[in-house]
């Protein structure tokens, strides 16, 4: 039987040379692959109240919006600096080389609403900190963080954990 590791290809030298990427594209077109990763992400929260999904930008938004209709809630996109159209609040966030912005609708979350963090990749958990904090901010109650792949070595893992957050991950891919 096929895991979801199986569905993943790994490009060589992209996007730059020394890279492996890790793309999660093939598991969403197959439709095995991606009902596979939709019900194992679900899975540890089986039984506990979700009111809404956060989908990080972009890939999370695929699986995010599937958890979302799956659960029967709604669905909320962490977005790049300067993609919604509402007002907003931002938090920035530390690159390997410089910084980035991330964005939710100020209005998106109401206080004490019980939200499940979802992406394809944690890596360094930078982005999937500063998604936290926006929700944490409109006073929303982190039940879980859920990833596709985790990439053990650079930490992402280690450094949410360490903020006391319950971290799910389908597979792991050594190295960068």
């Amino acid at each position: 039987m096929k895991t979801v590791k199986d569905y993943i290809r790994t490009i060589v030298d992209f996007p730059h040379e020394g890279i492996l990427f890790r793309d999660v594209t093939t598991l969403f077109a197959d439709p095995r692959g991606m009902r596979l990763a939709i019900d194992q992400l679900l899975d540890p929260y089986v039984g506990q109240r979700i009111d809404k999904v956060v989908g990080l930008e972009a890939r999370g938004f695929i699986i995010g919006g599937a958890i979302a209709h799956q659960l029967s809630i709604g669905f909320v996109p962490i977005r790049k600096k300067g993609k919604l159209p509402g007002a907003v609040i931002s938090e920035e966030y530390k690159l390997e080389y410089g910084e980035a912005v991330v964005e939710v609708h100020d209005d998106a979350i109401q206080p004490g609403e019980k939200i499940l963090v979802v992406d394809d990749l944690l890596a360094t958990g930078g982005t999937a900190e500063a998604g936290i904090k926006l929700v944490e901010r409109l006073g929303g109650e982190i039940v879980g963080c859920a990833f596709i792949i985790d990439l053990p070595d650079l930490g992402g893992r280690k450094r949410l954990e360490d903020l006391g957050y319950d971290i799910h991950a389908l597979c792991q891919f050594e190295g960068l």
